[in-house]
């Protein structure tokens, strides 16, 4: 970027700042670059030398920047866009310009979903979270006290074939691949469901799984050793790795006695808490549905909507004196 282009950006975005910019507070919160080994590893780095880079005499499109493309993923689901409308974001709006650090290209939709299909084809979505937590932690965010879990629909397009119709490899349409039918209180769901797991002192995601949405809540366990668990009654009769605080059902022939009334109450006021997560990914970011079709896919699209939410907590910590 040239001197005059850079002094008309920084004017330009003076403004902004008079008004308030969310994504700058959380771009400094964390350390970018440490992404960088992960996403330019041996397993990667020839892919994406393959997907961005035309060694031809007559050249070819820009390489894009792995930084660049990781924080465009984290705008696409923060904001609920497109691969197309997230290119176009990128180049139209000041803040998300500011959050990428200005680079002199933009990568264009197709590269943007080449990027997202190769971090799953080199199984690199589970360092990333890792290396997320790792910052949390070194942020004085530790895990203290309880974890709270639960999990949320998120739904996809059946099409126009119903539930006794053929998934995976042969359904004839693309949106039936994985997504399965489920019902929950008399209403059907199709698609999938996010399973996370939050603790109770900064309400930030420590775990997350996706599944099907036929998959039982009490199937997943997402929970650790010497951990206090907290969990609606949804969960209730199945077994977890940490200290179970799941709340009690009562069951036919067998009533609620005072005692477990009172301890649901007291679990309910804790685990209501993490309702939040499900506030914001659905409410504020749009995450809630999804035309992606397979679970592998959807994951992605899940590990960038908790990366988003977690940023997001993080500046309501900042703004709390927290960190």
């Amino acid at each position: 970027m040239d001197s005059f282009t850079d002094f008309a950006f920084n004017e330009e975005y003076k403004r902004l700042i008079a008004v308030g910019d969310k994504l700058a507070e959380v771009e400094a919160l964390i350390d970018w670059k440490k992404f960088r080994p992960i996403l330019e590893s041996k397993k990667f780095r020839p892919i994406l030398e393959s997907m961005y880079t035309n060694r031809s005499a007559s050249g070819g499109r820009p390489e894009a920047d792995v930084i660049v493309m990781l924080k465009m993923l984290i705008l696409q689901q923060w904001h609920g866009l497109s691969d197309q409308e997230i290119e176009k974001q990128c180049i139209d709006r000041i803040s998300f310009r500011h959050f990428l650090k200005f680079p002199e290209y933009i990568p264009d939709s197709t590269t943007v979903w080449l990027f997202r299909k190769r971090i799953i084809d080199t199984n690199k979505e589970k360092e990333v979270w890792r290396e997320l937590q790792r910052q949390l932690d070194s942020l004085g965010l530790k895990i203290k006290k309880g974890m709270i879990q639960d999990a949320t629909f998120i739904h996809s397009d059946p099409g126009h074939a119903g539930a006794d119709k053929p998934r995976g490899s042969e359904a004839k349409t693309r949106r039936n691949k994985d997504g399965t039918w489920a019902k929950k209180s008399g209403k059907s769901h199709f698609g999938y469901k996010l399973h996370t797991i939050i603790d109770t002192d900064y309400q930030l995601i420590r775990r997350f799984e996706t599944t099907t949405a036929t998959v039982h809540d009490n199937k997943v366990d997402l929970s650790r050793e010497n951990e206090v668990v907290y969990r609606d009654k949804g969960y209730f009769g199945s077994k977890c790795c940490g200290y179970d605080a799941t709340m009690q059902r009562a069951v036919r022939g067998r009533p609620l006695g005072i005692r477990e009334i009172l301890r649901n109450s007291r679990i309910s006021a804790i685990r209501v808490t993490g309702e939040r997560v499900y506030a914001v990914t659905k409410g504020v970011f749009k995450s809630g549905t999804t035309l992606v079709t397979t679970v592998k896919r959807v994951n992605l699209k899940m590990l960038f909507t908790a990366f988003g939410f977690n940023l997001y907590q993080l500046s309501t910590l900042r703004s709390k004196g927290v960190i």
